[in-house]
């Protein structure tokens, strides 16, 4: 058994809490990073021969403002694809490079939807329009609970935890988030195989069971 600290968002938590604890882990919940949409306004998808999604908040975001049928979408993982109701295209590995990859090679004209302050790569290569649906914001928590293992599942949690905490070995979501983990002066203990709750229960075992 390890105490490990959780760092999603506020109401996003529970599903990877719940996971673990079943597993015979003391948990912590301390969220590093908040959620914020970008308005109600509607974004219209019609005329776009693909939609893009990089992020389950980008996901449900789109869903809820959203106004006439996509023709095609792509997801950069199983849980975008999920919560937008799913999708034509998942990208085998969880990245947008991964996703240019999984896209035809002239996909015509694409709407990215995403966060405020998202790589470039995808819309830039492909020409897309760009719609930032939320924002991410950084969180510095008062305290920062002891721990054996720290779980991240964004690039911003990774930075927002050097802020506070650099000793504790760290389980990464995915490539991006190990990037920003290894910039950030953070020990990775281990990156998930798949950026999903599966993955990173995984993960957090692998290194458990190696502990």
């Amino acid at each position: 058994m390890a105490r490990i600290v959780v760092t999603r968002p506020t109401g996003r938590e529970e599903p990877l809490v719940t996971r673990l604890r079943d597993r015979g882990h003391e948990v912590v919940h301390t969220p590093l990073v908040a959620l914020e949409p970008l308005g109600d306004e509607p974004v219209d998808v019609g005329g776009y021969d693909w939609v893009v999604l990089t992020s389950v908040t980008g996901a449900r975001e789109l869903r809820r403002r959203m106004r006439g049928t996509p023709r095609r979408v792509a997801a950069i993982g199983l849980a975008t694809a999920e919560a937008f109701g799913g999708a034509d295209v998942v990208a085998t590995t969880s990245t947008q490079e991964g996703l240019l990859e999984a896209l035809p090679p002239a996909p015509g004209r694409v709407l990215f939807a995403g966060a405020e302050g998202a790589r470039q790569l995808l819309p830039d290569t492909l020409g897309a329009d760009v719609v930032a649906l939320y924002r991410t914001v950084e969180l510095t928590p008062a305290g920062w609970p002891a721990c054996d293992l720290v779980v991240l599942a964004s690039p911003s949690a990774a930075r927002a935890l050097a802020r506070v905490e650099r000793t504790v070995p760290v389980v990464s979501i995915g490539p991006e988030t190990t990037r920003a983990a290894h910039a950030a002066g953070l020990a990775v203990a281990a990156e998930a195989r798949s950026s999903d709750l599966d993955g990173l229960v995984e993960a957090v075992e692998q290194v458990v069971r190696a502990s």
